[in-house]
């Protein structure tokens, strides 16, 4: 190839210890460690949080409230409170004439007696206004001597707040480490030749450029991320991550599965006595998911499919190639409530084919756990159905070929390591189903070890839900709603956001309780059967409520958001969701899913409290416009960002500290053609890579 990357250096001072650097003692370096940084190198890439502009003065008289400024002026009057609270108050004056006012609530005698009258001062902060003009609270100050004071030539570094280790001290401590930073020639992994058309700079002049950034840098770019020194580091950065889940591919790709080739078997009996034909859509990844079952390595396969697209029945005819080989399969879901929806839908497709079902959740235990125990280590439960009950120690599978897991992001990674580990000698297959859409941008990163197959075509007979926005003000009308759709035969649910009233400080929440909201519904409709379903109900009433719900013995269901995923009530036609504003575009798509799940046509109607915030409004209005759950999920990735869409915290797409999937979702393509570089043509740099970005968390990387 043209532009081939050198081979990984060895940094002979990056990964020397902290301690190895001055003013670095037992103390501090264990402060440091619990932030990740142990060694020299780490502090090359811990970079600032903000920058401070200590290269110029403004007078007094252009200082704007709420901008930070340097200034400069000589001490004209200097009080000292001690009433309510100890208060120094230093009054300065710059040569135009102009006053600003320094205040200090914490402060020792000898830097009081400092501001003595006459005395220059240049100090930095944020002015706001005061009793009696601008104040700066708690500005950082110098004391000026000498008639030569220069200017920095450098913007000051703000790094991130570590506990007992100043300002000060984290600037002096990165200013050593850098002193090691090696040459470009030894610090550069990347083909030089692919970074420069990008018109980035290289590595190490990045990192100097972004700890101490000259006076003339463009402030804005900076500040919002897109400077191409910050660029730079975002793409090796994200290059790592992908890297680590393609590494970890490769490594599951040389592990043994079992072969599990399609036969004339209990599928076709499936497939013969379901009472709907499978779309064009399930047909096409049913075949993306038998082509990978059938091969000796494990499957990584994920399946993406809106609300109500049909996966379930995907996951199904999946475990039946594994248990007519005569192996054991798993279904994993994070809530009891999704768990037992599924195995309400498997018992009644699987068990009249003579398939063995399994039920293993907290609250199975005592003679009836220790049943189930057994009988999965003996094999005889073909299929086990449960929660992360699935995962504990004491469960042992005869021979797992197949692990199903609903709603992954909601699992933690050790969790899903935990299930895959249960292979008995081999790695089981892994399907892994979401209902909540992956904007191709963060599947690309996230999901980089992944197959991915979507479902995008609802089942015949769907129709769109009906989505309206209103204000909580015209509350009363809702209730005649619902009378009119419960008299047409039809079921109606009312979403709240919390389950009792609370108060906050003298703020009383807006949030309608549901038990409040239960009881207030039960006097305006009392001749409805109204039930409540809550998360801090036990587990058997709030089964039994949502059983009676689902059997057409209630007509209106009042609930959290407990019924998220996992409700199928095809009868239900009208839901509410109080408080809508509260709460994301993708649960609210989700919540949305629990209607519209027959013929009839179906209403969600999104009741807020005014005034609604600009994000808020932007939500409603698209939930308003769209049943797409993909155009949903890529609203939502861009106004919530990654993090909270993925639950980045629990995937191994943990911790991005500089790059932005949503800021910089430009930068994948040229990731993506990197990777397939490295790893063809320099490895070792692939390797050097994962290790400078995410050190030993490759195994969690795709789990």
């Amino acid at each position: 190839m043209s532009r081939r990357a050198k081979p990984a250096p060895v940094f002979e001072g990056g990964s020397a210890p902290l301690s190895s650097l001055p003013g670095i003692g037992p103390q501090s370096a264990e402060k440091l460690a619990a932030h990740g940084l142990s060694r020299v190198a780490d502090l090359w890439f811990w970079l600032p949080r903000d920058y401070q502009d200590r290269t110029r003065l403004t007078p007094m008289q252009a200082l704007r409230n709420g901008v930070a400024a340097q200034v400069e002026g000589r001490v004209q009057a200097v009080e000292k409170t001690f009433r309510a609270r100890a208060m120094l108050k230093v009054l300065l004056a710059d040569e135009h004439g102009s006053t600003l006012v320094l205040k200090f609530f914490h402060f020792r005698k000898q830097q009081a007696d400092a501001f003595r009258p006459g005395s220059r001062v240049r100090a930095y902060g944020v002015p706001r206004p005061g009793q009696a003009g601008l104040e700066m609270t708690h500005p950082s100050y110098r004391m000026l001597a000498g008639a030569d004071a220069p200017l920095d030539d450098l913007l000051e570094p703000v790094y991130p707040q570590i506990d007992g280790i100043g300002p000060a001290v984290m600037k002096k401590i990165v200013g050593h480490a850098l002193r090691s930073l090696p040459s470009d020639e030894a610090l550069e992994l990347l083909p030089a030749s692919f970074v420069q058309p990008l018109g980035l700079p290289g590595l190490r002049q990045a990192l100097l450029y972004l700890h101490r950034p000259p006076a003339d840098v463009d402030i804005a770019a900076l500040q919002s991320g897109r400077h191409p020194a910050q660029r730079r580091l975002a793409l090796e950065e994200m290059l790592a991550h992908h890297l680590s889940l393609r590494r970890e591919r490769v490594v599951m790709q040389q592990q043994v599965a079992a072969s599990l080739p399609r036969t004339a078997g209990r599928v076709e009996q499936l497939l013969a006595s379901l009472p709907f034909r499978l779309t064009g859509a399930q047909t096409r990844v049913l075949a993306e998911v038998e082509h990978d079952l059938a091969k000796p390595v494990p499957m990584l396969r994920l399946v993406q499919g809106d609300v109500g697209s049909g996966k379930t029945v995907i996951a199904a005819l999946a475990a039946l190639r594994a248990i007519d080989a005569g192996h054991q399969v798993a279904l994993m879901a994070p809530t009891e409530l999704l768990a037992e929806q599924h195995l309400h839908n498997l018992r009644g497709w699987l068990e009249p084919l003579g398939v063995r079902i399994g039920w293993l959740a907290g609250k199975v235990a005592g003679k009836a756990r220790a049943q189930v125990l057994a009988e999965i280590a003996a094999g005889e439960v073909q299929l086990l159905i449960g929660t992360h009950a699935l995962m504990q120690e004491g469960v042992e599978f005869a021979n797992l070929a197949l692990a199903i897991i609903d709603e992954q992001h909601r699992f933690g990674v050790q969790q899903r390591l935990a299930l895959r580990d249960k292979g008995s000698g081999r790695v089981p297959h892994q399907l892994v189903m979401t209902a909540t859409p992956i904007p191709r941008t963060l599947a690309m990163s996230a999901y980089a070890d992944l197959d991915v197959s979507v479902i995008d075509e609802l089942p015949a007979g769907r129709t769109p839900v009906q989505t309206v926005v209103i204000s909580n003000a015209r509350r009363a009308e809702l209730v005649e709603r619902i009378r009119a759709a419960i008299a047409e035969g039809r079921q109606a649910y009312w979403v709240c956001t919390l389950i009792e009233e609370q108060q906050e400080g003298e703020a009383r929440i807006e949030a309608q309780a549901a038990e409040t909201t239960f009881l207030q519904l039960q006097q305006a409709l009392p001749t409805l059967r109204i039930a409540l379903v809550h998360g801090r109900m036990k587990a058997q009433e709030k089964q039994a409520a949502m059983a009676a719900f689902k059997q057409g013995e209630t007509d209106l269901l009042v609930s959290t958001t407990v019924i998220e995923v996992g409700v199928d009530v095809p009868n239900a036609s009208l839901m509410i969701i109080e408080n809508a504003e509260r709460l994301g575009l993708a649960q609210l798509h989700q919540l949305r899913g629990r209607v519209g799940r027959g013929s009839v046509k179906s209403s969600c109607v999104l009741l807020y409290q005014p005034p609604l915030g600009k994000i808020a409004r932007q939500r409603l209005e698209m939930l308003r416009q769209s049943n797409d759950g993909f155009l949903i999920a890529e609203k939502d990735l861009e106004l919530r960002g990654p993090g909270e869409l993925l639950g980045v915290r629990q995937t191994g797409l943990a911790e991005l500290r500089i790059a932005d999937l949503l800021r910089d979702a430009d930068l994948l393509p040229q990731v993506e053609e990197l990777a397939r570089q490295l790893l063809r043509d320099a490895p070792e740099n692939a390797d050097a890579i994962i290790s400078r970005w995410i050190g030993s968390a490759l195994r969690y990387a795709s789990a």
